[in-house]
């Protein structure tokens, strides 16, 4: 039963210790130890190798215990290989051995971690006491934080309140300041009011043009600013105060003025003699260089007022002061320029006077510019400005030109008074020297006007009395002999020495005078005015020549007629073609024809003019027409020369080779007259009675007409080349009229040649009628032009 009882509990024993080992090679694995710990286990291990005996069992039983204890220990290694043996005497002991050894085994091997255990419970302890602590200061600082946070809440909130205050108060401030300064150009109205109205206040005090400015920025200010209380009524009083300032340098300047005007007539009486009878270099002195002492007195004044003329006040008090200058100068000036005037009038003819005139006053005009630009130095540029000083001046100029402008008849004096207007004065002087005689220009355009509208005036009455109604002389149509007399006049003297005046003189004086006027007027109106005059110049001067070459074929004959009227239409056209210029007009007339029918149906009753229904188409047609005419003196002029070089050629053609023309003539009517007649007659006819049978035809009649045509190109050809070159010296217009005059006669030869060969023969040709050759012909027309 003890038997059964100790197999039964050493596998629980074996299992605890088990269990321990087990635990303790965990521990190892878990916590193994370092080398200096495993030999101090070394040490302790050598130490307690032997252990002492329980004191309970005796050293018999010990011994034989001993002997035992190898049984049972080799028991137990036999137990330990499944065969247990029992070692102790009984159970109860070996239960006791086993766990007092149990016991101290145990004791022995968890002692160390049992201490160690306990140290780390105290380190446990120790650690939660530490956090403890430490969860207790963060409270304290969590609660710190809060506080901090409360704290700062509150100083932020403090310093928004005091950046506000600041604010506040900078606002505050500005918008005191700036009511200040509003207030300012309101508080201005009595402190300059106070100054103004004192009495020791004038223009010279030197405040007052800081004053008037303040004024200037007052009145500025509130008049940007209506909406505030009462602007109104400043703004008036400072238009008062204004007033009162500008009224006060109007009196300066007039003051000024008049005071230097008095010393400078003092000094021209004290010369001894009145202003117009001052020298010029007195008067320099005198006029201008006191004067210009004067400006120094008030150029402040002037140069303030400038600087704000751009303001509507100022602007009209510097009128002002440019009117009183003026008014000041005029009175000093104006007797001294109108004697020089008349000194001139009186002495000079009037292209002299005009250009001494002008001279003079322009010398005025630019001492004048100078002596306002030391007053006025921004306002000089604008001529507007001297106006009221220098056209009076100008004024008297025109008073003593326009008479004896309007009186001039020759239009010599009338051109040389435009080129003398338009080249010295307006290219030369006026617009070299620019603003200072820019107050001229007004008075020198005005003169220029009425001298065109006069020289206008004169050309066409020149037109009208001396080319368009000119009655000529017996000498002026004197044609062919007035050629022949220059022409022997040209042998006596060089060529050398051949003028153009000689060939003048042999032109028709209407011509003459046309190609004169037209020169003169060119460079001398305008081009609208010019090519009107052109127009109806060239117009009635063709008209005029035309007439006198009728008269001349009367006198003469037809011939020199012709040739007369060619030579001056080629000349005509040739002097013409180098102005530059249209002559063509358009007129324009009234036709008033159409009304006769209206008028006849209004007193026949069938229709009214009180007729209100029917208004408009009765004012329609009751309205006169206009009709537009272009007339082209040029085209006319080219018309007329063709026409009479048309004619010339064929009456030279005519004059030579008529025979021809007739005999030719009359054979292509006989032979019209056969064709128009039956078949049978025609046959019968040309077979009884062929061309050279005929009467007219026969062939000593052919070489009859064939003998006058060579007589004819032999006396009578020659004469009227001699009479082309007596009329026409240029030889290639001679060739070019002479060229249609051969080829007719050539036309003539060789018509007459294919009849000759058609119906007469050979011998009688050649015996009989002996026609030349075409080269021939052709040799002794060319020889005519050499």
């Amino acid at each position: 039963m003890a038997a059964t009882n100790k197999t039964t509990n050493l596998p629980k024993k074996s299992g605890a210790i088990s269990r321990g080992y087990n635990f303790a090679s965990t521990w190892e694995q878990s916590a193994p130890l370092t080398e200096q710990q495993q030999s101090a286990i070394v040490a302790l291990s050598h130490a307690v190798s032997e252990r002492p005996f329980p004191p309970n069992l005796s050293r018999d039983s010990i011994s034989g215990q001993d002997n035992g204890l190898s049984n049972s220990t080799k028991q137990y290694s036999v137990e330990e290989s499944g065969a247990v043996e029992t070692a102790l005497v009984n159970t109860n002991e070996f239960y006791k051995w086993f766990t007092d050894l149990e016991a101290a085994m145990k004791s022995e091997t968890e002692e160390k971690y049992q201490h160690y255990v306990n140290t780390l419970t105290e380190r446990i302890q120790t650690c939660d006491g530490i956090l403890q602590q430490v969860d207790e200061t963060l409270d304290l600082f969590n609660e710190l934080e809060l506080q901090h946070q409360a704290v700062a809440t509150k100083t932020k909130t403090l310093h928004d309140a005091c950046d506000r205050l600041l604010v506040e108060k900078q606002r505050l401030v500005e918008f005191a300041a700036s009511l200040r300064t509003k207030l300012n150009y309101f508080d201005e109205l009595e402190n300059v009011a106070t100054s103004f109205y004192s009495s020791n206040m004038n223009v010279a005090y030197e405040n007052f043009l800081p004053m008037l400015k303040r004024i200037d920025e007052c009145i500025a200010y509130v008049e940007s600013n209506p909406q505030y209380a009462e602007s109104s009524v400043y703004l008036v009083k400072f238009r008062q105060l204004q007033s009162r300032a500008h009224g006060m340098i109007r009196s300066h300047v007039l003051s000024v003025l008049k005071s230097t005007s008095s010393q400078v007539q003092a000094a021209i009486h004290s010369s001894g003699g009145s202003r117009a009878s001052v020298s010029e270099g007195v008067e320099a002195s005198i006029i201008y260089v006191r004067f210009k002492a004067a400006a120094s007195e008030l150029k402040p004044v002037l140069e303030e007022i400038e600087s704000r003329s751009s303001r509507k006040e100022y602007a009209q008090i510097l009128a002002e002061c440019h009117k009183l200058y003026c008014e000041q100068r005029l009175t000093l000036v104006r007797d001294i320029v109108r004697q020089r005037i008349s000194e001139f009038a009186k002495k000079e003819a009037l292209p002299s006077l005009t250009r001494s005139g002008f001279a003079y006053l322009m010398q005025v005009c630019q001492l004048e510019h100078q002596l306002f630009y030391h007053f006025f130095p921004s306002s000089s540029e604008d001529i507007s400005s001297l106006a009221p000083l220098i056209d009076p001046l100008c004024i008297h100029l025109y008073d003593t030109l326009r008479p004896k402008l309007i009186h001039e008849t020759n239009l010599d004096i009338l051109c040389e008074l435009v080129e003398i207007l338009n080249v010295e004065v307006l290219g030369e002087q006026v617009s070299r020297r620019g603003e200072s005689l820019a107050g001229l220009r007004p008075t020198l355009d005005r003169i220029l006007a009425d001298v065109h509208e006069r020289l206008t005036f004169r050309a066409r009455t020149h037109i009208r009395d001396e080319i368009a109604n000119y009655i000529p002389f017996g000498e002026d149509l004197d044609y062919p002999a007035k050629l022949e007399r220059s022409a022997e006049m040209k042998s006596e003297i060089t060529t050398a020495d051949e003028s153009q005046e000689d060939v003048i003189k042999t032109w028709y004086p209407p011509l003459e005078k046309t190609l004169s006027c037209l020169s003169k007027l060119y460079r001398c109106l305008e081009p609208a005015v010019f090519t009107g005059l052109a127009q109806e110049a060239v117009e009635v001067c063709s008209s005029s020549i035309q007439k006198a070459s009728k008269l001349i074929a009367k006198g003469s004959s037809p011939m020199d007629g012709q040739l007369f009227l060619i030579k001056h239409l080629l000349i005509l056209r040739e002097q013409i073609a180098p102005f530059d210029i249209e002559f063509s007009v358009t007129h324009k007339e009234l036709d008033f024809s159409h009304l006769l029918e209206h008028l006849r149906r209004i007193l026949r009753g069938q229709a009214s003019l009180f007729d209100w229904s029917r208004s408009t188409s009765l004012a329609r047609t009751l309205s006169p027409r206009v009709l537009e005419s272009q007339i082209d003196a040029k085209k006319e002029l080219e018309k007329s020369l063709k026409a009479t070089c048309e004619e010339f050629i064929m009456s030279v053609t005519k004059q030579v080779v008529d025979p021809m023309l007739s005999f030719v003539t009359k054979v292509t009517a006989v032979k019209v007259a056969l064709s128009s007649g039956n078949q049978n007659q025609r046959l019968e006819s040309l077979a009884s009675k062929p061309l050279k049978d005929q009467a007219f035809a026969t062939p000593d009649k052919v070489a009859e007409l064939v003998q006058k045509v060579n007589t004819a190109i032999q006396l009578e050809l020659p004469r009227v080349t001699a009479k082309m070159k007596l009329y026409l010296q240029n030889p290639s217009t001679r060739m070019i009229l002479f060229k249609p005059i051969k080829t007719n006669i050539v036309e003539a030869h060789i018509q007459v040649r294919s009849l000759l060969e058609a119906e007469y023969s050979s011998e009688e040709r050649g015996r009989i009628i002996n026609m030349v050759s075409m080269e021939d012909l052709q040799q002794q027309l060319d020889k005519l032009l050499l």
